[in-house]
């Protein structure tokens, strides 16, 4: 462990004697442990350990990425110039500048109560088992397939670069996908059930995953079995639970906010954003509305446990709550410090690389709907004829994301202001990001997060984000049916 600590301070002393203009390098010790398990039998188990150091460098105006898993001088040293002659092959016309930021020497972690990797396998395949037991059962025969795939990756990272920053930080996070298949008679549906957080084995008990799973394979057996076409022939009043609330959150607005989108630097990889047709010069903060009065999206690092937690990012930046939309109004952005030298401001701390071998880029952490002053009952009344829509089975959007689809799962008729027990089989809401935002007025007090894997950038980096918030009302909805 100390060899890659002194590795990545000589290799940042390195990269300035050999003409770097601004120089960073990153250690990551890993430790992934995950299961796959299909109908109750292990179909993949991997138990590993591995290690590297990334190097990034400005040189000549070029910036460029490297990376080595051998942990040694002779190695790190052909990596480091290989890095800068790459920059400066760039021969860049617009140099590449970052923002002036504050660094520090500290230390960071999650809390964890009970490290997952003290935790025997048999412990752990005791839990698959308790689960499957319960789900033959619980749930019954209409659950036909079932895969469950645990992960938990502890990472020990050790960040510095040229302007100060020295930041060790040890970071662990446990997720669940759950992928299921019912068939009730001739239908079937299919549901993915993401949770996690950054906690140890701890969390299994504290969120009470078992119970999490059971309750929800019954609800899909349920919706197989009872949820009925309905059309609606006229636009109607729709209540989003947490769950649907962060898909909405993470689709509409947080990839929108990033601002390598925006000026088109993921174009050709993960997409554009219509922010960037909103304003020319200098982004001005509460200048463009994108909802209602009622809504404010954040993106929080910071906020406890969630899978996308850290307290500073992969370029050295102290990380902080941002309000991508406040009362509505577009407020702040996700941004390194290269974007935040084009926008003229400081950065957001929204660097994040996936691990050592790949290049820090602009992400997402925890995206969610804040909290607002309604009960949950109280999103129902007054409504005449709608539905709430408490999960969801499919999503689409454009890659400006604008034009979005989302199809329901679970979800029920709303009648007279009263929630019902009557199912509605797959609503289809297809709406634009002001179309959801600028319709919703009411916003609920309750917060969830589930689990999600942010996909960006080629090759692909698959990052732990949570995104949920609370539930919300949205009116005048056209909705679709299917037959």
């Amino acid at each position: 462990m100390n060899d890659g600590f002194d590795l990545v301070e000589y290799g940042v002393d390195f990269a300035e004697q050999h003409g770097a203009f601004y120089a960073e390098a990153r250690f990551i010790a890993r430790y992934n442990e995950n299961y796959t398990l299909r109908n109750g039998l292990p179909i993949g188990i991997i138990n590993e350990d591995s290690a590297g150091i990334g190097i990034r460098v400005i040189s000549d105006g070029g910036v460029a990425f490297g990376c080595t898993e051998k942990i040694t001088k002779d190695d790190l040293e052909s990596t480091v110039l290989h890095t800068i002659k790459l920059a400066k092959l760039a021969k860049r016309k617009d140099p590449i500048i970052f923002s002036t930021e504050k660094f520090e020497e500290t230390k960071w972690k999650t809390p964890v109560k009970q490290e997952f990797r003290d935790i025997s396998k048999d412990e752990k395949m005791k839990f698959f088992k308790t689960v499957e037991k319960r789900q033959k059962r619980e749930v019954g025969k209409n659950l036909k397939n079932r895969i469950l795939y645990f992960d938990m990756v502890k990472d020990h990272k050790y960040f510095m670069n040229n302007e100060g920053a020295k930041i060790e930080s040890t970071n662990s996070i446990i997720s669940l996908y759950g992928y299921y298949t019912t068939k009730v008679g001739s239908r079937t549906e299919q549901r993915n059930l993401g949770l996690g957080a950054a906690k140890g084995w701890e969390w299994i008990e504290e969120q009470n995953i078992e119970d999490h799973i059971i309750r929800d394979t019954m609800a899909l057996v349920d919706t197989t079995e009872k949820a009925k076409s309905h059309e609606f022939l006229n636009p109607i009043d729709v209540v989003v639970s947490g769950e649907v609330a962060g898909i909405m959150c993470h689709e509409n607005i947080g990839h929108p906010s990033e601002g390598d989108r925006i000026l088109g630097r993921e174009g050709a990889q993960a997409g554009e954003s219509f922010y960037k047709d909103l304003w020319k010069g200098d982004f001005q903060p509460g200048t463009i509305r994108i909802g209602n009065d009622c809504v404010t999206v954040v993106d929080d690092p910071t906020y406890p446990e969630n899978a996308g937690f850290y307290i500073y990012d992969d370029e050295g930046v102290k990380a902080r709550p941002r309000e991508l939309i406040k009362n509505g109004m577009l407020n702040d952005l996700l941004i390194n410090r290269e974007f935040a030298a084009r926008f003229n401001c400081s950065s957001t701390a929204a660097s994040r690389a996936y691990s050592y071998n790949r290049e820090p880029l602009v992400r997402m952490a925890n995206t969610y709907m804040a909290p607002g002053d309604f009960n949950h009952d109280e999103l129902f009344e007054g409504i005449k004829e709608g539905i709430y829509m408490k999960s969801f089975t499919e999503w689409n959007i454009d890659d400006r994301r604008f034009q979005s689809k989302y199809v329901g799962l679970e979800c029920y008729l709303i009648k007279n202001g009263k929630l019902t027990t009557q199912q509605i089989r797959r609503p289809t809401l297809e709406l634009t990001t002001f179309g959801i935002f600028q319709n919703v007025d009411a916003v609920g007090k309750e917060l969830f997060s589930p689990y999600g894997s942010c996909g960006k950038s080629d090759p692909m980096q698959a990052v732990p984000v949570s995104m949920g918030g609370a539930h919300f009302r949205i009116r005048n909805v056209r909705v679709g049916r299917v037959l």
